[in-house]
C-alpha cells in the first residue's frame, strides 16, 4: 500500500520558486512589445521632449508680461512672429513681446508661459491684448519634463502594456529584449477520460482539463503545448512526460496525483532521470494532493484531475511560478485583488487555506461576494465564478458581513 502523502504549508511551496531559473531571452520588434517582458533596464538616450513645447493654442510669452492683467486693464505686446509646426523657431522673445503658436509647438527662446488664445484679442498684425495673466510654465511641457536623459525608465522584469510600448517608441527603441515566452506542457491523465469528440461511454468524462489549463496558460501570457491524453499505464505515462519534458518549460499533468492504486504520476516524477519530489500534497483546499517536482531544472506539477480542483491549484500555486520563470518581477499580487463583503457565513477547517468561489453583485452601491458551493468535479462552479476567496489556515470560518478580498478569475 502507498504511503500517503504528507502536505506542505503553502508559503514554503512558494519558497520553492527560487529554484528554478528564468527562460532565455530574445530580441523582439516594437510592433511585437506589448505583452511581454523586459529582459533589461530601459535607459533613455535623450530628453522627452526634447525642447520645451506648448500645450494650448495662443501665444507664447515671458509670463512677467502678463501679470496684473485683466479685461478691465489688459496688458499690450508686440507679435514678434509665429511658430510653424515641426520647426524650431529663429527669433527670440523679450519682455512685451509674443508668438503665435500652436498645440505643440517648439517654444521660442526667452519665452516660459502660453497664453490661451480665448484671452487675447488682436487689435492688428503687431499687436495683441491679453486679459489674464499667466505665470512662468504655464500650459507648457518643459523639455525633459517627461523623461530625462540617462534615467532608468523602465525596469527588467516588467510586463509591458501599451503605454510602455508607446514610451518605447518615443524615445526610438525600434527592438529590445525579452524574455522568451514560457512553452508549458499538458498532459491528461485518466482511462475514464475521452477526447472532446467522442460520446463517453459508462463511467467515462470527455477531457476538459486540457482545455481549461491551455486558456489559463495562454491568460498567463505563456504558450501551451498539448500532448492529449495517456491512460493508467506506467510506460505510456513515462514516455510522454519525458517527451513534454524535452519540449517544454514546465510541464503540467491533470489526474494521477493522489495514491489510488493506478495513479503513476508520482513513480513517474520520481523515476525521471534528474527528478526530485520537492511537495507532495498542499494544506489547501481544493487541490491538497497537488504535486510538485524539480525535474532537469524545470517544474513538473501533478494538479488533481477534478477540472474545479485543477483550475484553482493553478490560479493560487502554479501561475507565480509561472510569472517567476517568464522574469516577471514578483509583486504584491493582493494589490489587485477587491474588497467585497460576505453574503453569508462560511465554515473552514483550520490547518488549512481554504479558496470558496463567490460570485460578485452590487447592492446599494456595494459590492458583495457570494459563496458559490459546489465539488471539485463541477465545471458550472468556475463558470458562475468571479474569483475566489481565502479563507487563512488558522481560520474555523468567516461571517456574513465580513470583509473579504477577491482573487479575480
Amino acid at each position: 500500500m502507498k504511503e500517503f502523502f504528507k502536505v506542505t504549508d503553502l508559503n514554503k511551496v512558494f519558497e520553492y520558486t527560487s529554484l528554478f531559473p528564468c527562460v532565455k531571452t530574445e530580441e523582439v520588434s516594437l510592433s511585437e512589445m506589448t505583452g511581454r517582458v523586459l529582459a533589461d533596464d530601459i535607459v533613455s538616450d535623450i530628453d522627452l521632449p526634447a525642447f520645451s513645447r506648448s500645450t494650448m493654442d495662443g501665444y507664447a510669452v515671458r509670463g512677467s508680461s502678463t501679470f496684473g492683467a485683466t479685461e478691465g486693464n489688459p496688458a499690450y505686446l508686440a507679435v514678434k512672429g509665429s511658430v510653424a509646426m515641426g520647426e524650431s523657431p529663429d527669433f527670440t522673445i523679450s519682455t512685451g513681446e509674443a508668438a503665435k503658436i500652436s498645440t505643440g509647438g517648439m517654444l521660442p527662446e526667452g519665452s516660459d508661459s502660453i497664453v490661451m488664445i480665448e484671452h487675447t484679442e488682436v487689435l492688428d498684425d503687431t499687436t495683441i491684448e491679453v486679459y489674464r495673466s499667466v505665470a512662468p510654465g504655464q500650459h507648457v511641457v518643459e523639455a525633459g519634463e517627461d523623461i530625462k536623459k540617462g534615467e532608468i525608465i523602465l525596469s527588467s522584469g516588467r510586463k509591458l502594456r501599451p503605454q510602455e510600448t508607446g514610451l518605447l517608441a518615443a524615445i526610438g527603441k525600434e527592438t529590445i529584449k525579452v524574455f522568451k515566452k514560457p512553452i508549458i506542457g499538458i498532459i491528461s491523465t485518466g482511462d475514464e477520460v475521452v477526447p472532446v469528440d467522442e460520446i463517453p461511454g459508462p463511467g467515462q468524462i470527455r477531457d476538459i482539463n486540457t482545455y481549461t489549463l491551455s486558456g489559463q496558460v495562454q491568460e498567463a501570457g505563456c504558450i501551451p503545448l498539448t500532448f492529449g491524453i495517456v491512460r493508467d499505464d506506467y510506460d505510456a505515462l513515462y514516455s510522454k512526460c519525458a517527451e513534454a519534458l524535452s519540449q517544454s518549460d514546465m510541464v503540467l499533468i491533470s489526474g494521477g496525483s493522489s495514491v489510488g492504486v493506478r495513479d503513476y504520476t508520482i513513480e513517474v516524477l520520481s523515476n525521471l532521470p534528474d527528478s526530485s519530489i520537492l511537495v507532495h500534497g498542499i494544506s489547501i483546499s481544493p487541490g491538497k494532493p497537488t504535486i510538485l517536482a524539480k525535474t532537469q531544472n524545470k517544474a513538473f506539477w501533478g494538479l488533481p484531475g477534478h477540472v474545479t480542483s485543477a483550475m484553482v491549484v493553478f490560479k493560487t500555486v502554479v501561475h507565480p511560478f509561472i510569472k517567476h520563470i517568464a522574469g516577471m518581477t514578483l509583486q504584491n499580487t493582493k494589490k489587485w485583488w477587491l474588497s467585497a463583503l460576505l453574503s453569508r457565513n462560511i465554515s473552514s477547517a483550520q490547518g488549512r487555506v481554504d479558496y470558496v468561489r463567490v460570485r460578485l453583485f452590487e447592492k446599494e452601491d456595494v459590492l458583495w461576494a457570494e459563496p458559490i458551493l459546489g465539488k471539485s468535479g463541477l465545471i458550472n462552479t468556475m463558470v458562475k465564478a468571479d474569483g475566489l476567496i481565502e479563507v487563512g489556515i488558522n481560520t474555523e470560518g468567516l461571517d456574513k458581513g465580513s470583509k473579504v478580498e477577491v482573487i479575480p478569475l
